[in-house]
């Protein structure tokens, strides 16, 4: 038979937040996979817990390394994965180990427990039954970026969205170029001694002039796409005559109108291009 992979949620920065069974699947697994060995040494030895076998797994292990722990899986041994914080697969390595261990019919057990995205969905205020959307982290450039800001643009749900501290400024800017009324929170080192949760409007924490630190997880309130129909042509044409003025590029200028209005981008880069012509002239 083939051993079981167990998924073991660790604590986001409070050590307290680690659950009964986590320490019991750590303590009693013969392997233990981590995506940082060192934290996860520091986290058993803080539980008590020495002698453990520790295989590296991250995010740009190979295919070999995969291999290797399914092997032990297919040997008919128990494997415990954690990651640094929180709970693993979750905008954190671990798919393709999981894939492997269903490919050679070991059990796939969850050990739930400390999650930043709940915490911080939970402390924002912003939660609401209808769910939410986990984006995790933004691309940092390109189509795909301005894709996932339209999509973000057009959801009505919460959405979060994990952020580095250094970049947390340009993408509250670029969000609320979109949705600038839009309720948002931004959650800094949950479960930690310096835990802050800082709120407003999009254009107000985009305005806000400090340098942020620590572990971010940013929490958009619920927003209605549709109530931008209202927006007429009159205002479509006043914040594209705005965007030039300020020296945009006429691409950036219709994909930032296309977020907020919710017209069509090819639509708008054609307006814009009119427009822009029209001012030269």
């Amino acid at each position: 038979m083939s051993g079981s992979l167990y998924v073991v949620a660790t604590p986001i920065g409070n050590m307290g937040d680690v659950t009964l069974r986590a320490v019991e699947t750590l303590r009693t697994a013969p392997v233990v996979a981590a995506e940082d060995t060192r934290r996860t040494r520091a986290l058993l030895e803080h539980l008590g817990i020495g002698g453990k076998r520790l295989v590296s797994l991250h995010a740009h292990s190979s295919e070999a390394d995969v291999e290797r722990l399914v092997a032990h899986l297919a040997a008919g041994e128990d494997v415990a994965f954690a990651t640094d914080a929180g709970t693993p697969l979750v905008s954190d390595p671990g798919s393709a180990l999981v894939a492997g261990a269903i490919r050679v019919g070991s059990a796939v057990i969850p050990i739930p427990g400390p999650s930043a995205v709940l915490a911080a969905l939970v402390k924002s205020g912003l939660a609401e039954d209808a769910g939410f959307r986990f984006v995790a982290f933004l691309p940092r450039e390109g189509p795909r970026r301005r894709e996932a800001i339209e999509l973000v643009a057009g959801t009505p749900e919460p959405v979060v969205i994990f952020e580095s501290p250094v970049r947390l400024g340009a993408t509250l800017k670029e969000l609320a170029e979109a949705m600038p009324d839009r309720a948002a929170c931004v959650v800094r080192e949950i479960t930690k001694i310096y835990e802050e949760a800082v709120r407003g409007t999009l254009l107000e924490l985009a305005s806000d002039p400090r340098e942020w630190r620590g572990e971010i997880t940013l929490v958009l309130g619920s927003h209605r796409p549709e109530a931008r129909a209202e927006i007429d042509e009159q205002a479509i044409d006043a914040r594209i005559a705005e965007e030039l003025s300020r020296g945009v590029h006429a691409k950036a200028v219709a994909e930032r109108v296309a977020a907020w209005s919710g017209r069509p981008r090819r639509e708008l880069y054609a307006r814009v291009v009119a427009m822009k012509g029209q001012g030269r002239s």
